[in-house]
Parts: C-alpha cells; sequence; structure tokens
C-alpha cells in the first residue's frame, strides 16, 4: 500500500493517577504545542500503577474536552463497545461531533481489561465473543446515526484498535477509516499486509485506511521505519500524576520535517 496522506501526530493523554486539573491544563498545552489529536482511553480504573488510584471517566471527559478545545480532534484509543450498546454509544457520539463542531474520531474496540467489567457489571465471556459483538455494534452504530436529528455534523471517523487477523482488521476493512495497531515495524507491516488482504476481498482501496502506531522513545528510534511502513498517525501515550510534553514536541517537529 502506498499512500500521500501527511503525518499526524496524537496524544493519549491517559487520564489515570492526575488530577482532573491537570489533564485540563495538558490538553490545553497539547492544542498549543501544534498536536493534531488527543485522545484518553475507555476504564474505569488505571492500567499500571496504583491499581485503585485516581481515574476519570471517558466520554464525560470527551465531552468537556470538546468545549475546552477549539481545534485539536478528540477521541477515545479506545472505547470499549462492551460498556454501552450500539445506539447510546452512537448517540453519545453524534454529541460530542455537534459540541466539538465536527471535531470527534470514534475510536472503537471489542474490550479487554476484566476488572472494569467484574466491578462495573458488564459480562466479560470470552474475547471471541467480544470480538462478535463489536462487529455487531459498528453496523448499527452507522445505521443510527443515519436516523438522528439532527445528523452528524460530518462522516464521523471510525478509528478501530487491535491486530486480531480474522475478525478486527475485516472490521476495519468493512468500517473503518483508521486502522491503530501496537508492536515493532515488523509486527506492524505484517499486520498493514493483513489489512490490505482484507480490503482487496471486499473491493476496498486500502489507501483510504489511515494507519496509526502507538510509539515510545523519539522519532529517530523509529519513526522513518514506522513511515516507510506504511504508518501516518503516530501517538504518543502520557501517564499521569504530571505530563511532560517534551517527547510529544519532539515528535510534532518531526511531523513538520516529514510534511514540508
Amino acid at each position: 500500500m502506498t499512500t500521500d496522506r501527511p503525518v499526524r501526530i496524537g496524544l493519549q493523554l491517559q487520564p489515570q493517577h492526575a488530577d482532573y486539573s491537570e489533564i485540563r491544563r495538558t490538553v490545553a498545552a497539547a492544542e498549543e504545542a501544534g498536536v493534531d489529536i488527543v485522545f484518553n482511553w475507555d476504564h474505569f480504573f488505571p492500567l499500571y500503577g496504583e491499581p485503585d488510584g485516581k481515574h476519570f471517566e471517558c466520554w464525560t471527559m470527551l465531552g468537556a474536552w470538546a468545549e475546552a478545545t477549539s481545534r485539536v480532534e478528540i477521541g477515545a484509543l479506545v472505547t470499549c463497545n462492551s460498556y454501552r450498546n450500539p445506539e447510546l454509544l452512537a448517540d453519545m457520539a453524534r454529541t460530542v461531533d455537534h459540541i466539538s463542531a465536527g471535531r470527534l474520531i470514534l475510536g472503537i474496540g471489542s474490550g479487554w481489561f476484566q476488572r472494569d467489567y467484574d466491578e462495573y457489571g458488564y459480562e466479560f465471556g470470552t474475547a471471541g465473543g467480544r470480538l462478535t459483538e463489536l462487529g455487531k455494534a459498528l453496523p448499527r452504530i452507522r445505521e443510527r446515526w443515519g436516523r438522528l436529528n439532527p445528523a452528524p455534523t460530518r462522516d464521523i471517523p471510525v478509528l478501530i484498535g487491535g491486530g486480531g487477523e480474522k475478525k478486527t482488521l475485516r472490521y476495519t476493512a468493512e468500517h473503518a477509516t483508521i486502522w491503530h495497531g501496537f508492536g515493532d515495524v515488523e509486527t506492524f507491516t505484517h499486520k498493514c499486509g493483513v489489512l490490505d488482504r482484507h480490503c482487496r476481498d471486499i473491493g476496498r482501496d486500502p489507501a483510504e485506511i489511515e494507519r496509526s502506531t502507538a510509539v515510545e522513545g523519539s522519532p529517530a528510534d523509529n519513526g522513518k521505519a514506522l513511515h516507510d511502513a506504511g504508518a501516518r498517525l503516530f501517538t504518543i501515550g502520557q501517564d499521569g500524576p504530571s505530563y511532560d510534553l517534551g517527547r510529544l514536541k519532539d515528535w510534532i517537529a518531526w511531523r513538520d520535517e516529514q510534511n514540508a
């Protein structure tokens, strides 16, 4: 797959171990620094560090970010499909889309963090079962968008996160505008090839799907290799209680060099 998409930089602002005032300050600082997208995540407890540490809910936060920002796109990396029925999630996304004047990305995945399920009363089931439910939910979300009044301000971009080759990447080919993957360059390259084949199987141009990846370290470490493999959205994760945007700014500068 070849693409002439510009490079974009995302920040996953992990809403754990921090006061909300620090989260709000960091969102504003990231927008000022020139980041393209600010993500949070959809969990109810910290994923690492103190397991009962400070943590905030995803979608109420996105509504606040929609009002607190003016340029950056916002979204979850990623929403857990299990926590809300598809029609409700579609309506929530449409509402944040309007609050933000068309800056929402609907990131979605099948879910995996068992503590969330156990403590909030959701059935954990099996990984295969959760993926099957995701496959059922995606067309229902789009169908509900077509029935809401007012309609979304734009065709809301759908980002699917995960690397499962039989289901997740197939759903990505069928429904998504962005795919977010993990792993080293070799893994990312392989998964992109699988996604390309799924696209060809259904008659879709693989270049329609933006390729996204989480990155650590500096752009000098693997920026060029991931770019050569097809990545165009590079997302840096930041953990609380305080957020240092120095590495993010290095990636923003690299983005500007690539897009010059």
